[in-house]
């Protein structure tokens, strides 16, 4: 046995399947989803195949033409990060059946009640399958290695509508016989029950696979661009205005990076509790509601999730281990992208802000500097725990560094022939060494490319950027220690990156009193930019200001996006008072079940690590 993936119980030995038809009954009464997924696989195979599951309930295995038994087994004891073994035993066969039931706590899925949504009427469900939560929806070769073309069949309530991140066929009435063991068809063409029909012909690895089902609406923003959240017309009036720029960031990379191979390029607004602030999946990106702003700036998620269109959807990383291709090469895609469309200083902004976090990364990291690698060992570790910004700013910085050194001109070349080359595939990180030592010869000799990938921390031809506006806030920044605040003439034209930049480079505690002078000139806690607003509230709960917890407790009670829990919640847990860990322990049992179960587990494994001897 020989996994090809540290994640997965995939073995390398066993054909990778090529298609998977999937039937999916969302039953929202009770939180799960009754379903059935038939595996085709590139040629008969005798002996055993295993499958990724988590959470899930085999009912059986057949073949699909005959509707004959296939033995199967499942691990009787669950792997804490992988889950069970899903064992199919086939007797030279290229295709099978498996029919299985979901879980309420499936940790890829959130139902949401009524009293969650916008308009409070309807349910609400929607997926996240990265980096390994697809086996928690239907077993699965669940590693990024094993792409899969798909189609789905996704049987609602019809006062809903489902969304997926493939191409929609047709919605329909259910029609017997169609649900292929999924659940019987009493039930599958029980009264007020539609059918969403989708297909996705390009193969994509699993966590890319994702749907969402509730009371939607959309708006058209561009030719191959649509708007799509809950069917609020403020709501929706409000993300068309945001994003409404797409159509140009999709040309701009098509410049850069070669044809937009995907069809479409729409957008999904889901509900506070998203736990990412964004999630490039193919045809349909998923969006945290906090990217809408007002001022447009919120593109910048989009032009990150655009860019994945080409690093990260078209080539892969092969495994967990090296996420860096995904991210590194798409914080590097998104901000050639948002030089183009918004200027060479926003670029920069971005730039200082990901170098600080890359930073403050490595404080975080300095007892397991592993995970400060670009090519990490993961073996036992599971992904959510050691997700953080080393593979976006460090895998950026890297990709930046081979530019500056080969020039721009050339470098462009090198990447449109690296995605050209590879498209559709999955790689690891020797392949692209290989690839960036065979096309630009002599690299090695200029960069230190082992101590890039395989070194700790920030290797010394890193780049801190340079730009007259980053250097003025910085420098601001740093005069704060000394009680000088910035003038309003200063900070005129500022918005919210600019004040991200300016509250993230102050120091980590300064006097109570400096907090709230800060905030009183500039209302900073009040912002309606979750960037400025969690950053000045780190600053708050740092220094002691305690009367800010009001407004903390708020905060992490409105949003699930972990890029504001997991600091905010840090900040509670690690401060010496007890009143902030007895705030962290309240918020948390009261907020719970409004987070994402990624989310939750987050959450839990930071007030277990700071909160273990208190309380």
């Amino acid at each position: 046995m020989a996994p090809v993936d540290p994640h997965s119980f995939t073995d390398s030995s066993h054909p990778f399947a090529t298609h998977v038809s999937l039937s999916l009954y969302l039953d929202f009464a009770s939180s799960i989803i009754h379903g059935s997924a038939i595996f085709s696989l590139p040629t008969p195979h005798a002996g055993p195949i295993y499958l990724d599951s988590r959470s899930l309930s085999i009912s059986s295995v057949v073949n699909p033409k005959t509707v004959t038994p296939i033995p199967f087994s499942l691990s009787p004891v669950a792997d804490p990060i992988k889950g069970q073994n899903l064992t199919v035993s086939l007797s030279n066969q290229s295709s099978f059946l498996v029919a299985f039931t979901t879980s309420p706590s499936s940790s890829a899925l959130q139902w949401l009640s009524p009293a969650q949504t916008f308009n409070k009427a309807f349910p609400f469900v929607y997926t996240q399958c990265q980096s390994i939560h697809a086996r928690s929806i239907f077993p699965c070769q669940d590693t990024p290695a094993a792409r899969i073309c798909y189609s789905a069949r996704l049987n609602v309530p019809h006062q809903l509508s489902a969304v997926m991140s493939a191409r929609h066929v047709e919605r329909r009435s259910p029609v017997s016989g169609e649900a292929a063991m999924a659940c019987n068809d009493a039930l599958w063409c029980a009264e007020g029950r539609m059918v969403d029909e989708f297909t996705m012909e390009q193969p994509i690895p699993p966590y890319l696979f994702a749907f969402a089902v509730g009371e939607l609406g959309f708006r058209d923003v561009g030719p191959r661009t649509r708007v799509y959240a809950e069917s609020a017309p403020a709501l929706l009036d409000v993300a068309a205005r945001e994003f409404a720029g797409t159509e140009d960031m999709i040309m701009q990379g098509e410049k850069l990076f070669g044809p937009y191979e995907w069809e479409r390029f729409d957008l999904l607004v889901l509900p506070p509790s998203f736990p990412y602030g964004g999630m490039e999946n193919p045809r349909m990106v998923f969006l945290t509601p906090t990217v809408i702003k007002g001022d447009e700036t919120g593109a910048q998620v989009v032009a990150h999730e655009l860019a994945h269109s080409w690093t990260g959807n078209l080539i892969t990383n092969k495994t967990n281990e090296d996420f860096w291709l995904n991210e590194g090469f798409t914080t590097y895609a998104e901000r050639r992208i948002v030089e183009v469309v918004q200027g060479e200083e926003i670029a920069a902004l971005n730039t200082g802000i990901g170098w600080r976090g890359l930073n403050e990364e490595m404080e975080r990291f300095k007892d397991n500097m592993e995970f400060t690698k670009l090519k990490t060992k993961q073996e036992g570790v599971d992904p959510d725990d050691v997700y953080s910004q080393v593979p976006y700013e460090k895998g950026f910085q890297f990709v930046w560094r081979i530019e500056r050194q080969v020039g721009r001109p050339a470098f462009d070349k090198f990447l449109q022939k690296y995605i050209a080359t590879f498209k559709f595939q999955s790689i690891d990180t020797e392949t692209f060494i290989d690839f960036l030592k065979a096309n630009i010869p002599g690299i090695e000799k200029e960069i230190d490319l082992v101590l890039w990938t395989q070194g700790t921390g920030i290797p010394p031809d890193a780049f801190e950027p340079v730009s007259n506006t980053y250097a003025k806030i910085v420098s601001l920044a740093k005069e704060f220690i000394h009680g000088r605040m910035p003038r309003e003439d200063e900070v005129s034209d500022w918005h919210g990156q600019e004040w991200e930049l300016y509250l993230e480079n102050l120091p980590k505690s300064v006097e109570a009193s400096q907090v709230t002078a800060l905030d009183a000139r500039f209302k900073l806690a009040e912002s309606n930019n979750y960037e400025v607003k969690v950053a000045f509230l780190q600053l708050s709960i740092s220094s002691g200001c305690t009367e800010y917890f009001s407004e903390v407790e708020k905060t992490l009670k409105e949003v699930g996006r972990m890029k504001y829990l997991r600091p905010l919640y840090i900040a509670l847990a690690k401060d010496s008072g007890k009143e902030a860990k007895a705030l962290a322990k309240k918020i948390f049992g009261e907020a719970r079940e409004c987070y994402h179960p990624i989310a939750q587990g987050v959450v839990e494994s930071i007030l277990s690590k700071h909160l273990k001897d208190d309380l």
